[in-house]
């Protein structure tokens, strides 16, 4: 296991990173083979687009409502245990799915009810997962240590998807047994972690005082508030790839195939840059860099906006996928090293609140705007608009534009 290739050295003396990074690799692994797997077979059940679409519908809802309470959870319960029953809740969910398709006893509203406890998992899941790996890794590797956890989730999204839909060919009840062990793995994995330091605050309030408290605490600090922030609105507006379908099939003429690289394009971009950023941690210039790196997000979506040539559009679409990763990455370690422990929790959830919707909200808005002006112009408008996003942030958050270094005892340059 400490021979793991995507981790440089000095993460893999880090044994309970070691154990998070390959549980962080099953449970990505298995939720996208999962959702393959329930895609078809609703389809198939149903044959209705709508019941597809409200497929995404249960697993964002708890999301929503929940996420205020898991800050507060991740916060005031060792978040180690706090992982591994958001992972086991996800696998017993899974036998259950398992055991009704091997019976030929599965439903529509079976599966409506999976991915209800998947979303309702998975709520936890996230901000006590995001809290817990600072505690894994000395200050110094946390950076390294966010970048080759990203890394596990990119190499997921390029190959899951395509497993699942293999694997599927040999009947749904294979699909869910082996994500079934995936999830099971995975939470044997985390029982092992033994972090660095434990969480050991008083519930001593509300889930909902915690949650506002948390939300005043990201106010207060200007730089967090503004990469947090940042992410919420650059990605709202550079969705372009919630038109690729559309992009695929009337700009480039590139059918079932090309949309499927098209797809994995972004992937393959944020793999390569996640592992080089592994071993080559950012040191300084770090706010100018994020800034940077959302501006060519930007640009790279203009690119792909105006590309009639799929050759052209991969390439945008890896450069898009790598330029988003270095933000991902600054952001990530920027946020958790200036946030207390006591915090993390609270700021996790609300950070994945952000990002849950600029996402949802983000496919939202190309799709308005497309139906208005065109694909193209949806594309190449929301690119532009990252990119005064970035130049407009830079403007009401100089603080966090002049960071230096990713850690708060070092003072910007």
């Amino acid at each position: 296991m400490t021979q793991a290739p995507a981790l440089p050295d000095a993460l893999r003396a880090q044994r309970p990173f070691v154990y998070f990074w390959f549980a962080r690799v099953f449970t990505a692994a298995g939720y996208q083979m999962q959702s393959v797997a329930i895609a078809w077979q609703i389809y198939e059940l149903t044959h209705s687009a709508f019941d597809l679409g409200l497929v995404g519908l249960m697993q964002f809802i708890p999301r929503l409502l929940l996420m205020p309470v898991a800050g507060h959870v991740a916060d005031h319960y060792e978040r180690r245990r706090v992982v591994f029953g958001s992972q086991a809740a996800q696998a017993i969910g899974l036998v259950v799915l398992l055991l009704a398709s091997a019976g030929g006893q599965v439903s529509r509203e079976l599966i409506f009810l999976l991915a209800l406890i998947t979303g309702a998992a998975r709520s936890f899941e996230m901000p006590a997962t995001q809290a817990l790996l600072p505690s894994l890794v000395p200050p110094s590797l946390l950076s390294r240590a966010i970048a080759a956890g990203a890394s596990a989730m990119q190499a997921a999204t390029i190959l899951a998807p395509a497993l699942g839909g293999v694997l599927y060919a040999l009947g749904a009840t294979t699909v869910y047994a082996i994500t079934t062990a995936l999830f099971v793995a995975a939470a044997s994995l985390t029982l092992r972690i033994r972090p660095l330091t434990v969480n050991t605050r008083k519930a001593d309030m509300s889930p909902l005082t915690a949650f506002l408290e948390g939300l005043r605490f990201i106010h207060a600090r200007r730089a967090i508030l503004g990469a947090i922030s940042l992410d919420l609105f650059a990605v709202l507006l550079g969705g372009a790839t919630a038109l690729l379908p559309v992009i695929a099939h009337e700009v480039l003429d590139s059918g079932p195939l090309g949309l499927g690289l098209l797809r994995s394009a972004p992937a393959a971009g944020a793999l390569a840059m996640s592992l080089w950023l592994a071993h080559h941690p950012l040191r300084q210039g770090v706010g100018r860099l994020m800034f940077g790196a959302v501006a060519v997000f930007g640009l790279a979506t203009v690119v792909f906006g105006f590309s009639n040539h799929i050759a052209l559009s991969l390439v945008a679409l890896t450069v898009l996928g790598a330029a988003d990763m270095v933000s991902v990455v600054i952001r990530g370690s920027f946020v958790q090293l200036h946030t207390p422990d006591e915090m993390r929790g609270r700021v996790s959830a609300v950070n994945s609140i952000f990002i849950g919707a600029s996402n949802q909200l983000g496919e939202f808005e190309s799709g308005i705007t497309a139906a208005w002006l065109g694909v193209v112009p949806a594309v190449v408008l929301g690119g532009i608009g990252t990119v005064l996003v970035a130049a407009l942030w830079m403007r009401m958050f100089p603080e966090l534009a002049k960071a230096n270094s990713l850690h708060p005892e070092e003072k910007p340059a």
